[in-house]
């Protein structure tokens, strides 16, 4: 038999963390700004459908401008583990000729039983600690308002060597962060960080965040106008992939 013991929570001391500064990182623009152009001007006059199938002439849909910014995406990966013990006692049952139990050297006695079972007359109270150990780990990506999108959202391709440059070149036209600085470490806190409540002890616990970065991702927005209308529309392009953006 097994029984749990009345337990003070063990004393909240703040988690050991480890957390390393955001990388910076601007994926290179892998479509040719010329080629994109051409490949939007087959499909301009979808841009101004009426009625959802009246196509306007050719003539009618003028190019206007083109324009390449960075939107930025926060990745973060990263872990928490806690080893911890709960104190546990065990009960033996003992028959009656049992005068002591010896366990590691100890020699126990036995108590009467208030009510006795089959063929058991005493019992011996060992009291022990249970060893546990938990884990647990996540990894997402957030857009530049702190909301988290699905990995497919982002594209992926080589980086420019020098990131900071690129940016200071596109400062006006580069997506601002408008989550703050910890925001993605904050998330991930929260996603694994589970202390538990019924432990007596903790022997070793600890947060840390594997990787953080900033990624940079090239759109380019491509801008007609309906000379007839007046009318503008944009097309936004991941400069990666060359998809069109909703």
């Amino acid at each position: 038999m097994s029984t749990s013991v009345e337990r003070t929570p063990a004393k909240k001391s703040p988690i050991p963390e480890k957390i390393p500064e955001r990388r910076i990182i601007v994926y290179k623009t892998c479509i040719d700004p010329t080629v994109m152009k051409l490949a939007v001007e087959k499909m301009k006059k979808e841009l101004f459908l009426k009625a959802g199938f009246l196509k306007p002439k050719p003539e009618e849909i003028q190019y206007v401008s083109m324009d390449k910014h960075y939107e930025p995406y926060i990745f973060v990966d990263g872990k928490y583990s806690v080893e911890y013990y709960r104190k546990h006692i065990f009960t033996l049952e003992v028959d009656e000729d049992t005068q002591e139990v010896i366990v590691f050297n100890h020699r126990l006695k036995p108590q009467p039983m208030m009510e006795h079972g089959k063929g058991a007359y005493g019992t011996i109270k060992l009291e022990a600690e249970k060893h546990f150990l938990y884990q647990n780990k996540a990894s997402f990506i957030i857009d530049k308002t702190g909301r988290e999108v699905e990995f497919e959202q982002l594209s992926f391709a080589p980086s420019e060597d020098d990131p900071k440059k690129i940016l200071a070149e596109f400062s006006e036209k580069t997506g601002k962060l408008e989550a703050h600085a910890d925001k993605e470490v904050e998330l991930l806190r929260l996603k694994v960080v589970k202390r538990p409540s019924n432990a007596d002890r903790i022997t070793a616990e600890e947060f840390e965040v594997s990787e953080r970065a900033v990624i940079y991702a090239p759109i380019y927005e491509i801008t007609f106008q309906n000379v007839r209308t007046g009318e503008k529309k944009t097309v936004k392009i991941d400069g990666v992939t060359a998809k069109v953006l909703p």
